[in-house]
């Protein structure tokens, strides 16, 4: 009797209803999709830089953590002395540029021969290597979105670059330039932004590790595996304030609508409220079916949101497939809890208030 009349409820005011599963819909795919992004982008970044085939990554005390992005205060003589240190195999020196005129992207500065030793040699998708200090190499997933093909010009940085191979993804950055080219465009002459080192056995990391700091003291020394276990949003303090600033937005909103949904409801059936406590129905009772409609409405949503969210992904990738998005069973399920939280706690008033009505005054209600 109880799950008739609140599906009567429900499907008495159907606006009503589908704008307070939409509310909920929208907060748990906005959680769903911030999350998976913010994450996807940290993964995305710190496998590609794995994808070098360095063992060691060396930075400039203070570099940031997230893309290897800093100022290039680095010497690039530098990678000399790295390459004189016993158990090293090669350097790769790499100054980075961030790209922002037709998306984020990083564009790497790199020495193609000392590269291509540290990192095993881009596989080749059509073109080939760098001919001309304007030429560029872009990975597959850049090409694919930009329609990019051998020969053909790209402006960026204010300068128009030539396509001169499109190899495939997974070494570091999307766009890589020579290292002297980039060099004169940031004008760091003889700078770098970062190193790749890579041993002569992976199992020497550690020697050469200490190694580094010896000869470098107040550098950042990271071995790759430390860097990969470093990339999470806890360590990049501006995008967990993010993640928490855009899911505590999201469950207001939730919040907000379930409640006036639930209010709106208690004031237009005040006299059926009425109707229900003169027949003997306890405060208990009315509690428990604004609560379980307002459960109801949240379990569509959540429903909603999860779809919602694997059918925008879909889209979102095919409109920008350089932005990863990395959707989670943890974080479903965590969106899913904060949307159940905040619908409760915003139909808990309404409820109570119901639960309170007068017989007498509820049926007198106009």
């Amino acid at each position: 009797m109880v799950n008739k009349l609140i599906i009567a409820n429900i499907l008495h005011r159907p606006v009503r209803t589908v704008v307070s599963v939409l509310a909920v819909a929208i907060e748990v795919a906005m959680v769903i999709l911030v999350v998976g992004l913010c994450h996807g982008m940290v993964d995305d970044s710190a496998k590609r830089v794995e994808g070098v085939g360095a063992d060691i990554l060396v930075q400039a005390s203070g570099a940031s953590l997230f893309m290897g992005m800093s100022q290039a205060p680095m010497p690039i003589k530098i990678a000399d002395r790295l390459a004189e240190l016993p158990r090293v195999l090669a350097v790769a020196p790499a100054l980075i540029q961030v790209n922002y005129e037709q998306s984020l992207n990083l564009i790497y500065g790199v020495d193609l021969p000392s590269f291509d030793r540290v990192s095993g040699g881009f596989v080749y998708h059509s073109g080939g290597p760098f001919q001309g200090p304007y030429d560029i190499l872009v990975d597959n997933i850049y090409g694919k979105s930009h329609k990019s093909k051998v020969g053909q010009t790209i402006h960026l940085l204010n300068h128009d670059f030539r396509v001169a191979g499109i190899v495939e993804q997974g070494k570091g950055a999307r766009m890589y330039i020579p290292l002297s080219t980039a060099q004169d465009l940031l004008a760091s002459q003889g700078k770098a932004s970062m190193f790749f080192v890579k041993c002569t056995d992976p199992a020497f990391t550690d020697q050469t590790k200490d190694a580094i700091e010896t000869l470098l003291p107040g550098y950042s020394i990271r071995p790759i595996k430390q860097y990969m276990t470093m990339m999470t949003s806890n360590n990049l303090p501006g995008l967990n304030y993010f993640i928490t600033v855009m899911i505590s937005l999201a469950m207001g909103i939730g919040f907000l609508v379930i409640f006036l949904s639930m209010y709106t409801t208690i004031t237009e059936r005040t006299r059926e409220i009425g109707i229900l406590k003169s027949l003997g129905a306890s405060k208990a009772y009315i509690l428990s079916v604004i609560l379980r409609e307002a459960t109801l409405l949240t379990a569509l949503g959540i429903i909603a949101g999860i779809v919602g969210s694997l059918i925008l992904r879909k889209l979102f990738i095919g409109l920008f497939p350089t932005l990863p998005v990395e959707l989670t069973w943890d974080w479903r399920l965590y969106a899913a809890g904060l949307a159940a939280t905040g619908s409760l706690v915003g139909a808990f008033y309404p409820a109570l208030k119901a639960a309170q009505l007068d017989p007498v005054d509820a049926l007198a209600y106009e």
